[in-house]
């Protein structure tokens, strides 16, 4: 089978390659799943330029987390699929539910081989089926992204009918999130330094927008527009550079979501502003697989449909990385496999 590797000791695209592979074969309650999308994060870039969490990667490994498919083989033992089953396959591995128990496995990074190829084997507790109103393009879009905003909003916010949510950016999670939140009757309030970007996400319901290159100050913006009260949920996928104006937004009772770090490493720290509003910032990690299953019915229910910005071939996965990290794209990127 052909996959994409990410080379020991990758730095940049240049060091993932195309390469043939053996046909993985199941085992003991595992599944053999022919892919059929994979969808890219920001973390994927991390991981081929050797920035992720500062590590490069210690062993060749397929890359990416993200991917759906259909089962084709079933090894000893296996209860939960059949063949001709949709699957999509969890982000971390071994984690069931609850709290997580060590440092959880993640996919496509240093060692646990991705989904970026044309056959991968799942241990059958780290799949679960695709929602009924989504192609496999779509499935592949929800284990890490949708996931996270899943967590952010729902597991650990609470999220209630008529609070507001400030979603950074115009990627994967901000995306899901302003969906999610506008699925429960929560208010959205949006940023992208893109006008036509900010056009789009009205489009799916953003309530009012703020383009953050023209409005520098955007948190005194997202006070001015909630009347000085500020957010209940800040999706902060911008990390300690944009963290201070995020803690400026927040509002009493507050979260502020720490999800990513787009806007670079430095910035001002200071979390005193939390504290005159009883509001907190809560760190977030994608999630596990009970929460990935509880989010799923939620997209058939209320039929949530990922935002695919563009689907690239499986030839094209080059490309595909590249456009991604070029940040034009709006929701996500998906690679047809």
């Amino acid at each position: 089978m052909k996959a994409y590797v990410i080379k020991k000791g990758s730095k940049s695209l240049e060091d993932v390659k195309l390469e043939e592979r053996p046909d993985p074969k199941p085992g003991p309650e595992e599944i053999l799943v022919r892919m059929g999308a994979a969808s890219i994060n920001y973390r994927d870039h991390m991981i081929y330029t050797g920035q992720y969490f500062g590590q490069q990667v210690a062993e060749d490994t397929v890359a990416l987390s993200d991917g759906a498919g259909e089962v084709v083989a079933a090894g000893p033992g296996v209860t939960r699929f059949k063949e001709g089953d949709r699957i999509v396959g969890a982000f971390f591995q071994d984690w069931i539910d609850g709290p997580p128990a060590g440092p959880a496995r993640a996919l496509g990074q240093s060692g646990v081989d991705g989904v970026l190829a044309e056959y991968v084997v799942f241990h059958q507790r780290d799949a679960v089926p695709v929602p009924d109103n989504l192609s496999l393009e779509e499935a592949s879009c929800l284990p890490c992204a949708a996931v996270t905003a899943w967590n952010s909003l729902v597991c650990q916010g609470q999220i209630r009918p008529g609070q507001t949510v400030l979603c950074l950016g115009t990627g994967g999670v901000s995306i899901f999130a302003l969906q999610f939140a506008r699925a429960t009757g929560a208010r959205v309030i949006i940023t992208s330094s893109s006008d036509d970007k900010l056009r789009k996400a009205q489009a799916l319901g953003a309530d009012e927008v703020i383009n953050y290159k023209t409005t520098p100050e955007w948190g005194q913006a997202v006070l001015d527009l909630t009347g000085g009260a500020g957010v209940d949920h800040v999706i902060e996928i911008g990390g300690v550079g944009s963290l201070a104006r995020s803690i400026q937004s927040v509002g009493t009772g507050g979260k502020v979501n720490i999800i990513g770090f787009l806007a670079g490493p430095e910035g001002e720290t200071a979390p005193f502003g939390l504290m005159g509003k009883w509001a907190r910032i809560q760190g977030i990690m994608v999630g596990n697989r009970a929460m990935l299953e509880e989010m799923n019915s939620a997209i058939e229910i209320n039929n949530i449909k990922p935002v695919v910005d563009r689907v690239f071939e499986f030839g094209e996965a080059l490309d595909a990385l590249a456009y991604e990290h070029a940040g034009k794209h709006f929701g996500k990127v998906v690679i047809r496999c």
